[in-house]
């Protein structure tokens, strides 16, 4: 089991929402998104280009629910979509904001978990979801396994995840263990990335002892540093360049005026982060690897969420 609990105390990290780099630079941009033209881009980025809804959300209820300021799922997927290749959804995090009580929690789902794939009538690892039938499909199959509801998701290309990071001019990361990936060597302790290492950096897995949860942090932190870049950077300077990654990268069923919402009224879940790690049995079925995730484990994940959802 892994369960981390972090408080805000000398550096006090923007963790904004992070649902997207979008609501980063309402976040994080500070005074500077009050600019027309930024307020614009980001607008214009987000309704024309990054807006995609799914059939499995229903956007009455969501909306219902930010109005009324009560807590909300969110599906991040981290996809690692190739040239002839719709991809897999490699990172999967159901994040959960609780403003009433200043709080979140992300809970990342391993991408090798078996379950059964929405509306297939086959079982499959679940990061496998997407290849079948996009973000729809991914939405359906999370919220099948974990019996719960989602109110938005957000899906970032991996390769845009590492052009964010040269659009905010690179991050700073704090590694916890000496390892190559990709052609590149990441020593110990406080190390700078561009976007080529950053990408490296959250791939990494077959050397780690801890195997996907290990990668699920690193891929937490790069998009932690990246929000912390952001706020840092003259995002009036940056803006056309992180606009056209998430335009060519990004996708939610949120609106600009949903975001705007959520920067809002959603603003005190960042006060207190707790993050889990879904935890399984190795196991092999015709020569192919899953994670077979026990029901006791998947209910006690459930009843983690609800414990921040429930009103």
């Amino acid at each position: 089991m892994t369960t981390r609990r972090m408080k805000h105390r000398k550096k006090k990290k923007k963790t904004g929402l992070l649902i997207t780099m979008s609501v980063l630079l309402l976040l994080a941009g500070g005074g500077a998104a009050y600019l027309y033209s930024i307020y614009n881009s980001v607008k214009t980025t987000v309704d024309d280009d990054i807006h995609e809804e799914v059939s499995g959300i229903d956007n009455e209820a969501t909306k219902e629910k930010v109005e009324d300021e009560e807590p909300i799922n969110v599906l991040l997927l981290g996809v690692d979509e190739r040239d002839n290749d719709t991809g897999r959804a490699d990172t999967m995090i159901v994040l959960s904001l609780d403003p009433a009580n200043d709080r979140m929690q992300m809970v990342s789902i391993p991408r090798d978990t078996r379950t059964e794939i929405a509306g297939e009538n086959t079982t499959d690892k679940i990061n496998h979801s997407y290849a079948y039938g996009g973000s729809d499909m991914s939405v359906n199959t999370v919220e099948g396994f974990l019996d719960i509801d989602l109110d938005y998701y957000v899906r970032m290309n991996m390769d845009g995840l590492s052009q964010m990071v040269d659009a905010v001019g690179g991050i700073e990361v704090t590694n916890d263990q000496a390892f190559s990936q990709g052609g590149h060597d990441f020593e110990e302790g406080d190390i700078e990335l561009d976007g080529e290492e950053a990408l490296a950096y959250v791939r990494m897995r077959k050397d780690d002892p801890e195997g996907d949860a290990g990668r699920n942090d690193r891929q937490r932190e790069v998009i932690q540093g990246t929000i912390d870049q952001g706020a840092n950077a003259n995002v009036a300077n940056n803006i056309d360049d992180m606009m056209e990654v998430l335009g060519n990268n990004a996708a939610t069923n949120m609106k600009f005026e949903d975001m705007r919402n959520l920067a809002t009224n959603y603003r005190s879940a960042r006060e207190e982060m707790e993050t889990y790690q879904m935890e399984g049995e190795d196991t092999y079925i015709n020569d192919i690897y899953y994670l077979n995730v026990p029901e006791s484990e998947v209910e006690k994940t459930r009843e983690k969420i609800e414990e921040y959802t429930t009103s």
